[in-house]
């Protein structure tokens, strides 16, 4: 039976929304919970997923909704209670918090008039608005924020480059920013290494190798996974790119892009070779067989952190980077076939579904169904932080409990021989992701053992010693729960493959000069040389977790707790926005 509470004026942010929900589902005679602000998007969520009633048409924007299908009513007020005890212990934890907060933007910029960079996550279809608004005022604007129009994203990101600002997203997961993380980001060591990258977990994966191997971080600047795209064009690429290259405290430029639109992506290499400093690109899905003058082409995440040490370092840069592995024996049944890929990280997904589909030698590269990054001779790579398996839920980096279903299912096909999956510590991840699923992984092992199969797990383990979860402890349980554990995503992909007798050709890279090498002939905004020239000043509007892993690496931070205005419509907002536009421009 379903039953409706509406709290009036009880305005939370959506992780711990969805940690809530969590929490509820998993009480005793709970069948299902859904807890969310009553946007029309959430409200069109609920009705997805069977929850929706009629009480919700009378909910607004700031109004949390919780809809429960409980077994009996009578368990209704201990689920209420525990409801009430979850949202208490984050009021003490806020009110705990020397963080300061505000509720306006005037407040906010008044309180840190130094300010220069804001972070917006806040619902995608408040996102854009908010992020114009930091436009207007003079600040960068990271959008974390998902679920942003395309159009959107262009203009926005045309309106900053005309203001020698950047935008970095939406949909942009991570960024370091001489040595402030921002988001899901990693503690790495300064050095002389910057990054520019579409990616979110791809740059993770690129700077905690780089700090595990003894190298630094500069800055690391996300753009968002459709900057690439034809429609966008690379605009916040190549505004960060002009900004390292007249960045003192980096030597070395890494790209990093999940696969772009080629005519945007040929555009970005003409403007690097025509800078003084050496460049390493990762054009995810290319397998690059030469350099071309001061632009090193790397095929993996990893080879792209060695390629960019030696560089750091003034060594002469290999032909073919290749570590040996420790394979472990296995002795699979015969029907056992499968590798199961189940993945938080997108680009992590993305490289792992590209390394199978060469060794596979898959004619057509990777072959794509609905929910999976690849699909083919048996073998399938999820992506399980993709919007198919986020909508109303947490991210798996934050929530293991999806792929924790997975794990079983997938542990129940006769046909499955190993579990790939990442880990990726860091701010913003779980706090110990070792712990929750490692019992889930003894528990699927032991009951296949039971049914006479062997099932082998290797994971991708992606952080820092530096990070807030111990990268040490985090491997030590892992591996007491069997799990054999690799210190980047390609060991772990390519150990996966010999494990299943399959290998991938590697061919040593030529150099030759580049071929339309242009001087350099541009200049980075002041704009962007005072942020890149020490650590952001902040506006946090959204997620207050993103607050103190700032003001913990010594930066200024000021939280504004956001809510949806004009009674949450966006139509509204959009009319309040054109106003405000025109206070700016008379």
């Amino acid at each position: 039976m379903l039953h409706t509470i509406i709290k009036k004026n009880s305005y939370q942010d959506s992780v711990n929304l969805m940690l809530l929900t969590n929490h509820i589902s998993a009480l005793e005679g709970v069948t299902q919970a859904s807890i969310m602000m009553g946007t029309p998007a959430n409200k069109d969520i609920m009705r997805n997923s069977g929850l929706y009633t009629d009480e919700l048409e009378q909910a607004g924007a700031n109004d949390m909704c919780i809809v429960i299908d409980a077994e009996a009513h009578s368990k209704l007020d201990d689920i209420l209670a525990a409801v009430d005890s979850f949202l208490s212990d984050q009021s003490v934890s806020s009110s705990q918090s020397s963080i300061e907060s505000v509720r306006s933007w005037e407040r906010a910029l008044k309180e840190n008039p130094n300010a220069n960079l804001a972070i917006i996550s806040v619902p995608g279809q408040y996102a854009a608005a908010e992020a114009d608004k930091a436009l207007d005022y003079g600040l960068h604007a990271f959008i974390f924020s998902d679920n942003v129009p395309v159009e959107e994203e262009l203009s926005l990101k045309r309106k900053a480059h005309d203001k020698g600002l950047l935008v970095m997203g939406p949909d942009c997961g991570t960024g370091i920013l001489s040595g402030v993380p921002i988001a899901f980001a990693n503690r790495v060591k300064a050095g002389n290494i910057g990054i520019v990258g579409a990616s979110g977990t791809g740059i993770q994966e690129v700077t905690t190798l780089i700090d595990r191997m003894g190298g630094g971080i500069s800055h690391a600047i996300g753009t968002g996974g459709r900057d690439l795209s034809e429609t966008v064009g690379a605009i916040t690429m190549l505004d960060g790119i002009r900004g390292l290259a007249h960045n003192d405290q980096t030597e070395v430029i890494v790209i990093v892009s999940k696969p772009p639109a080629k005519a945007v992506r040929d555009k970005v290499v003409r403007e690097l070779q025509g800078l003084a400093k050496p460049v390493v690109t990762l054009f995810l899905g290319e397998k690059p067989a030469v350099h071309e003058g001061n632009v090193y082409q790397a095929y993996t995440l990893e080879e792209a952190a060695m390629i960019a040490i030696d560089l750091s370092k003034g060594a002469a840069v290999e032909p073919l980077y290749s570590l040996p592995l420790d394979v472990p024996e296995t002795v699979l049944n015969p029907g056992q076939t499968s590798i199961q890929g189940l993945y938080a990280g997108g680009t992590l997904a993305a490289e792992a579904a590209m390394l199978i589909a060469d060794a596979l030698k898959l004619k057509d590269g990777l072959i794509h169904e609905a929910g999976y990054v690849l699909k083919s001779s048996g073998h399938a790579i999820v992506d399980l932080g993709d919007d198919m398996y986020t909508q109303g839920k947490p991210h798996p980096m934050i929530d293991p409990a999806t792929r924790i279903q997975h794990i079983e299912k997938a542990a129940q096909d006769p046909a499955t021989a190993v579990i790939l999956f990442d880990v990726v510590l860091g701010y913003g991840g779980h706090n110990d992701m070792a712990g929750v699923l490692a019992p889930a992984i003894e528990k699927a092992a032991a009951k296949a053992k039971a049914e006479g199969r062997n099932l082998y797990f290797v994971a991708a383990l992606c952080g820092t010693h530096q990070d807030p979860q111990s990268y040490a402890e985090q491997k030590r349980r892992f591996e007491q729960a069997g799990v054999i554990v690799k210190e980047s995503n390609n060991q772990a992909v390519r150990t996966v493959l010999a494990m299943m007798k399959l290998g991938l050709e590697d061919v040593p890279k030529a150099h030759r000069p580049a071929a339309t090498a242009v001087p350099e002939a541009f200049s980075a905004s002041a704009a962007v040389e005072a942020l890149l020239g020490g650590k952001p000043s902040v506006i946090n509007v959204g997620l207050q977790k993103f607050t103190e892993a700032i003001t913990a690496s010594g930066a200024t931070a000021l939280q504004y707790d956001w809510r949806p205005v004009a009674g949450g419509s966006v139509k509204m907002q959009r009319i309040l926005s054109q106003l405000n536009d025109y206070r700016f421009t008379n």
